[in-house]
């Protein structure tokens, strides 16, 4: 047990350290540092211009109102966000995998994983971050919700739990690339994809679409389920009231499983011999 924390512990500092190397060479060029956040900000926030537009000619969409939209977009943007900016970078794996880059990650004395998680770390990402977290905001303030220091507490721990799915598929989507190289979109599919079908209600979806994503890629635990206990709503599928408490738990089964993907796929992997 102390061996594994112990390896842990370095791959966590190497991950720091590698990213701290990005930031650092990142702040050579505040200026363009400065405006690329700006930039991401703008584009994330693209998206709910369109649904601001919508709700111009319409007062609610599937039974649920802007500020309530706003609470569903603002959790799922913040929780890719964070994940993007900390594990996004592993969808260049297949891309390593096919131009023989990944050799050189194998022979370095630090987790692969630290590795291609740290690789190129975007601090210019906080810009898509702050943009969810402030639609968040606004959409918790403008709900009809009673908030009380739990549910304050519930709506932190979505975040950090939907967080952490989202690293989970990211890491499911990398290790995928070492049997298929070229499938970095279909991981898309998953990650970005998953985001602006999670940014709309689950009532304007078929049920089995919404059972989907709720039983075999979980990504309803980011934000569909907790918001809706939130608002006092019934989720489409009419689970128990306790299955929207269990986001942290299936975001610690998802990175459990992952994790093992991961490994199987890394001791797969064979040189280009390049």
């Amino acid at each position: 047990m102390a061996e594994r924390t112990a390896r842990r512990a370095h791959a966590v500092r190497a991950y720091l350290l590698i990213a701290g190397m990005w930031v650092r060479s990142t702040m050579t060029y505040r200026a363009s540092f400065v405006l690329m956040t700006i930039g991401n900000c703008v584009a994330g926030g693209l998206d709910f211009l369109a649904i601001l537009l919508m709700f111009s000619h319409i007062d609610a969409l599937g039974g649920f109102t802007l500020p309530e939209v706003a609470l569903l977009y603002g959790a799922t943007c913040t929780s890719f966000g964070l994940a993007d900016l900390i594990l996004g970078n592993a969808e260049r794996v297949g891309q390593r995998v096919r131009d023989g880059t990944f050799d050189t990650l194998l022979v370095r004395p630090v987790p692969v994983l630290a590795q291609v998680a740290a690789d190129r770390f975007a601090l210019r990402r906080l810009g898509r971050i702050s943009q969810g977290l402030a639609v968040l905001g606004w959409g918790a303030a403008s709900a009809d919700v009673a908030w009380t220091p739990l549910k304050a507490l519930f709506l932190l721990v979505t975040v950090v739990a939907g967080t952490a799915i989202f690293c989970a598929v990211f890491l499911a989507g990398a290790a995928f690339q070492f049997w298929a190289a070229d499938a970095s979109e279909v991981a898309n599919s998953f990650t970005y994809g998953g985001v602006t079908l999670l940014q709309y209600p689950p009532t304007v979806f078929a049920q089995d679409l919404v059972r989907g994503v709720t039983f075999v890629v979980p990504l309803a635990f980011v934000n569909w389920l907790p918001v809706l206990r939130l608002l006092g709503r019934d989720d489409p599928l009419h689970l128990p009231g306790w299955v929207s408490l269990c986001g942290p738990l299936v975001a610690a089964l998802l990175l459990m499983l992952t994790g093992l993907v991961w490994r199987a796929g890394l001791r797969s992997y064979r040189s280009t011999g390049s």
